[in-house]
């Protein structure tokens, strides 16, 4: 019978069963939660066509989840387990990234245990407070911040200890040496130095200085890397 085809195997008279009715409007809301929070994450934002679309997805497949849970305890003790394995085989996300699958999930699982309300609410106040922070610069750096990192390539027998440090300490505000390693077969070093600048014009010209010292090899200056500042 049409009734029995959304009734379980194992299912007994003391089980509640979900309507389909109720079901696809779970879904459905689930689907449009989704394409709300993809919105509000593309807003100023980067990001690429798969993960976008996997945010507008995850809200409904953890509904579907929580709602074939159900209620049954030994069910939710293994799909926890189950989500605990799962492991994204991709780069690792920026903590934004996290944060926006992390509410994904959370709507869905609300959603997906009735409280339709709940999860529309959920989606438009958190996703509209990620859109305010980002158009905002919300944690940003001061513009006058001019914190870079410094890349200083050097001969193998150039001792590195101090002889670039009277350079740094003239044009930067602080400086540290954060990596040291080998390039070329070992036949020349790759120095690392994470610095504040005093003064973002004066760059060339702690550049041309350095270049003195390292026998005129590459030296590059960059943005400091975001993995410093994420999570």
């Amino acid at each position: 019978m049409p009734a029995d085809l959304f009734r379980g195997l194992f299912d007994t008279d003391m089980t509640s069963v979900i309507e389909p009715g109720d079901f696809v409007l779970c879904v459905a809301s689930a689907l449009v939660i989704g394409l709300i929070l993809a919105g509000f994450y593309m807003y100023r934002n980067r990001y690429t066509k798969s993960f976008v679309a996997t945010l507008a997805l995850l809200p409904a497949v953890v509904c579907v989840v929580i709602m074939m849970v159900n209620g049954n305890v030994g069910t939710g003790v293994a799909v926890a387990g189950a989500f605990s394995l799962v492991r994204f085989r991709s780069v690792p996300g920026s903590a934004r990234e996290i944060g926006a699958i992390f509410l994904a999930m959370g709507t869905g699982l609300i959603v997906g245990m009735g409280y339709l309300g709940y999860g529309f609410l959920c989606a438009i106040v958190l996703g509209l407070a990620s859109a305010v922070y980002s158009r905002f610069d919300f944690g940003a750096r001061k513009k006058n911040d001019c914190c870079k990192t410094l890349t200083i390539t050097i001969p193998e027998d150039l001792d590195y200890t101090d002889v670039f440090e009277p350079i740094l300490k003239e044009y930067a505000g602080s400086s540290e040496l954060v990596q040291v390693r080998t390039t070329n077969m070992g036949s020349l070093y790759r120095l690392t130095y994470h610095l504040t600048l005093r003064s973002a014009g004066k760059e060339k010209e702690m550049i041309d200085k350095l270049r003195c010292r390292n026998g005129n090899l590459e030296i590059s200056v960059s943005r400091q890397e975001t993995a410093i500042s994420e999570m």
